[in-house]
């Protein structure tokens, strides 16, 4: 074991010794940026999740073993990913599979990538129609004096036609451009709502009368696995962050792998404390009858949480044109290059003509599902597999191929394959349990 312990430290300091990656024309991240950045990529709108996701594993302990569990393999891809950028110089998650993998691999990430975001911008849509859905039902209430049950229904007064208008009016405009400006002023707006919305919730708990508080699964009553393994897509969803952390590995002042640990640990358990603090106070506040998205489970007059539901809302209708633009950055790119090929040229016209076109049909069909399949809990289900790839499964390919032309001791190579395969195997089982789960929920629907 000693000699495993020196072969590592000597595999980290001969990834350390390779040259730094040269991306960044500004100024690199120090220490507290690239964590901070880390945060701002896994902390938003899966934290929403997180109450409904304890009562579905049964009870606090068994929530947060897997969450400790599953901390384990974050931490460890996070690893891996640094680990590979450094020895392929990559700095994109795609290109790091792509050098480390092979090809074929790599235009799997691509679809994975494109897969990921497309869900992850259904969920955000999903997300904003429930905030809308208690907005639109306390301004009724405080114009009218009726309750929002009581509201005669039209065309306009449906629930989802706010959603459309917002698709159409807003979020439409802030996605044609070629580039998202919008995102140099609404960095701190995540991390500040998913911060907000903890405080928020344990606060309410500790000031909601005794009687109101609801009954919650006795502590020491046994959780079945399947109970246990239904938290993990909300993991997956809630921590992911793997896909941006080669870039910021990348943008490092201090590109040592170890130094890069740090930052992975430092991340991931803080992290770990914003999620458990959400889900422990969430749970015990509304126990069996929490909802999927814990904001509906307040009273729509709540203030603190009006706050929290604005928040998020701005923060999601900030980010979504971000999501839109790295996925149809991912389809258009391979387009263009297709059409100089073919004409020889790309025109301004076809340039404009493909990204608007890409643009209304990525919102329209966002717009859809997210209208027809409302219950965020399965649009989780999904993204939770899909994260699979990226957490799990894509470190675990690049741990086993790098393992086979690095130079290392033959117990350290054995070893770390043997890892990157049981990390491939959990991944396995994560993405078919969480798409197995959708597709049960969505036949259960039909």
């Amino acid at each position: 074991m000693e000699e495993l312990a020196r072969e590592s430290i000597g595999l980290l300091a001969s990834a350390s010794a390779k040259p730094l990656l040269d991306v960044a024309t500004g100024p690199r991240l120090g220490s507290v940026g690239a964590i901070f950045i880390m945060l701002k990529s896994a902390l938003g709108a899966g934290l929403l999740n997180f109450p409904w996701a304890f009562e579905r594993a049964g009870d606090i302990r068994s929530a947060v073993t897997m969450e400790l569990v599953s901390l384990v393999f974050l931490v460890s891809g996070l690893i891996i990913l640094g680990y590979s950028s450094s020895i392929s110089g990559q700095c994109t998650y795609q290109a790091v599979v792509k050098e480390v993998c092979g090809p074929a691999i790599g235009q799997l990430c691509e679809i994975c990538f494109i897969l990921n975001l497309f869900t992850i911008a259904v969920a955000f849509l999903v997300i904003v129609n429930d905030q809308l859905e208690k907005l639109c039902g306390s301004l009724y209430e405080l114009v009218t004096g009726l309750l929002d049950s009581e509201m005669p229904y039209h065309f306009y007064t449906d629930q989802r036609f706010p959603l459309v208008l917002l698709c159409a009016f807003l979020i439409l405009p802030l996605s044609i451009p070629k580039e998202i400006s919008i995102q140099n002023y609404i960095s701190v707006l995540g991390t500040l709502a998913a911060t907000y919305l903890t405080i928020a919730i344990a606060i309410k708990y500790h000031t909601m009368p005794s009687v109101v508080i609801h009954e919650t699964h006795p502590s020491w009553a046994p959780s079945s696995w399947a109970s246990m393994f239904s938290v993990i897509p909300t993991i997956c969803f809630g921590f992911q962050c793997h896909e941006a952390s080669i870039a910021i590995y990348s943008s490092m002042e201090n590109q040592q792998l170890s130094h890069w640990v740090l930052i992975s640990v430092a991340s991931m358990i803080f992290c770990l404390v914003i999620y458990s603090l959400t889900g422990v106070y969430g749970y015990l506040t509304f126990g069996k009858d929490v909802k999927a998205d814990i904001l509906m489970s307040y009273a729509s007059d709540d203030i603190l949480m009006l706050i929290a539901r604005l928040l998020f809302g701005v923060s999601i209708i900030t980010v979504y044109p971000i999501i839109l633009l790295l996925g149809r950055s991912v389809i258009q790119d391979p387009l263009l290059s297709w059409w100089q090929r073919r004409y020889g040229v790309v025109t301004v016209e076809f340039e404009s003509r493909s990204r608007y076109t890409l643009t209304v049909l990525w919102i329209a069909v966002t717009l859809l599902i997210a209208i027809f399949v409302p219950d965020i809990s399965r649009v989780i289900s999904v993204i939770g597999g899909i994260s699979a790839f990226f957490i799990f499964i894509f470190p675990g390919l690049c741990l086993v191929f790098a393992m086979q032309c690095e130079p290392v001791s033959c117990k350290t190579r054995v070893v770390l394959t043997a890892w990157g395969v049981v990390t491939l195997i959990c991944g396995t089982f994560i993405f078919g349990q969480s798409t197995t789960i959708a597709v049960m929920q969505l036949l259960r629907k039909i």
